[in-house]
């Protein structure tokens, strides 16, 4: 390793060796860094699945436009939509149809007495052009009454067992007082508000929820003519519509307008991002206090350096050399342990934690600049020392 780095620096790594002549001390600055690197990888990645769960039930539908009221932050918050809405939004040009959305959530006590929180979507089955190509199919079966599609990759349930589901093999059980038929599946996956979704048909789900009317959707969606623009449909949209009322927004704009919304303004979201901050600052702190030391402990051997006509960078450069060095050092048991963890996330809560590849990129660099700051930080005092007073 020495000669390693004596070839790529093109002198002696005074640093390395300096990190080497204490073992036990270049073992505990590791292994915190490399608890650091958890923390900060371990918080970013629930903030991606978080950010992946917002945006998974909107890629559900196939629509252009959605109306929300002026009150919703999120696809299950916010005041209802009068149905009134809808009819005054196809007199604009280029709005093609519309269609009523009921978002709700239900209970589903499964056959081994745990409960499973399901979010319900709920839309008229016969309007299936707005919903992705691959479950138009499974809609169909949502005319029938006290029928549903459930989520396979629900949480905590027996994907076996919904594995088999089909018209001929349907999963049963029962909710809010209704009993529901299951003649089919769908893939979406549990998130922070739920543990996975039913869809469901707009009669089904008023039969559910008895307190809700059809007049009151929680949102609309459009769709849009060939040929028109979308954003000046929006525009149309906007001057027609009561903006003290609802809001209008392409379907894509919403979707990340729930995510900005609850990774900035939720309290989940704050605190994990706070966690990648504290993150930080743990490194930063653990390197600092190293290389201080570090530089406490040679400051004769650097005062004679000095004393020879040695500027402040070449200290720097030792300084970050060291910084360097504890970075990579520290990173790579990081990164080992935080892919661990990932898969134990992953497989014990059904959250799409995962490891991508410009993640460990991004803590790396970030590594490196924060060992680097440290460092420069710890020079400070040899900058202004004087050889004669260290001595």
């Amino acid at each position: 390793m020495t000669a390693i780095l004596a070839r790529l620096l093109g002198r002696m790594p005074i640093g390395w060796l300096q990190l080497l002549h204490n073992k036990t001390r270049l073992a505990a600055a590791v292994a915190g860094i490399a608890f650091a690197n958890i923390l900060v990888f371990v918080q970013l990645g629930v903030m991606f699945a978080l950010n992946t769960t917002i945006l998974l039930p909107y890629t559900l539908f196939d629509a252009d436009i959605i109306i929300s009221s002026a009150d919703a932050n999120t696809l299950t918050d916010g005041s209802n939509v009068p149905r009134q809405r809808s009819f005054e939004a196809m007199s604009v040009p280029g709005v093609a149809n519309a269609l009523p959305l009921f978002v709700g959530n239900v209970d589903w006590t499964r056959d081994d007495g745990n409960v499973t929180n399901l979010q319900v979507l709920a839309l008229d089955p016969s309007r299936g052009a707005y919903v992705i190509p691959k479950i138009r199919n499974k809609i169909a079966n949502l005319l029938l009454i006290d029928t549903a599609l459930i989520d396979r990759m629900t949480r905590g349930a027996d994907t076996d067992r919904l594995a088999l589901i089909s018209p001929d093999n349907p999963l049963i059980f029962e909710t809010r007082g209704r009993t529901l038929t299951v003649p089919g599946t769908i893939s979406i996956g549990g998130g922070f508000s739920s543990d996975g979704y039913m869809v469901t048909s707009d009669q089904t789900f008023l039969r559910l929820f008895s307190s809700r009317i059809t007049g009151a959707p929680n949102h609309i969606l459009l769709k849009t003519e060939p040929g028109f623009d979308v954003d000046a449909v929006i525009e149309e949209l906007r001057l027609l519509l009561p903006e003290d009322n609802v809001k209008v927004r392409t379907l894509a704009n919403a979707a990340k307008a729930d995510q900005v919304y609850q990774t900035t303004d939720r309290p989940t979201g704050l605190i994990f991002g706070f966690g990648v901050v504290m993150g930080v600052i743990v490194g930063l702190v653990i390197v600092y206090q190293l290389l201080s030391t570090d530089v406490a402990d040679h400051l004769k051997e650097y005062a004679t350096f000095k004393a020879m006509g040695y500027g402040q960078s070449f200290f720097m450069g030792i300084i970050f050399e060291e910084a360097l060095i504890l970075a990579i050092f520290g990173f790579v048991p990081g990164l080992i342990i935080s892919s661990i963890l990932y898969q134990l996330l992953n497989s014990a809560t059904g959250l799409p934690v995962m490891m991508d590849m410009a993640r460990p990129i991004a803590v790396f660099l970030g590594t490196i600049a924060s060992c680097s700051i440290s460092g420069a930080i710890a020079t400070r005092r040899l900058a202004s020392a004087d050889p004669a007073d260290l001595f």
